[in-house]
């Protein structure tokens, strides 16, 4: 399945929250990212972030699709997924 996982979180967890998406999505833009996961890594995926976050002032939204091509994107101005790419 193809995932979008955005968060608004305290400034003190989104460093802890962009280090463990790294391990299993692309880094699109701030606080937003994306791409193919197992049903078994998005579990993961939710109780890492369940561990991470403050439920009485965080949120994280998880928006799932079939696949990526269910997902039309358009981008405009400078592709901040692609510079991260460059080694």
């Amino acid at each position: 399945m193809y995932v979008i996982v955005v968060y608004d979180v305290n400034v003190n967890r989104v460093n802890r929250i962009k280090k463990f998406l790294r391990r299993y999505l692309y880094w699109v833009q701030n606080s937003v990212f994306e791409g193919e996961i197992s049903e078994a890594d998005l579990e993961e995926v939710r109780m890492g972030l369940n561990d991470i976050i403050d439920k009485n002032e965080d949120m994280v939204v998880i928006y799932r699709f079939r696949s990526e091509k269910a997902v039309k994107k358009e981008v405009m101005g400078f592709d901040k997924s692609k510079a991260d790419e460059i080694i």
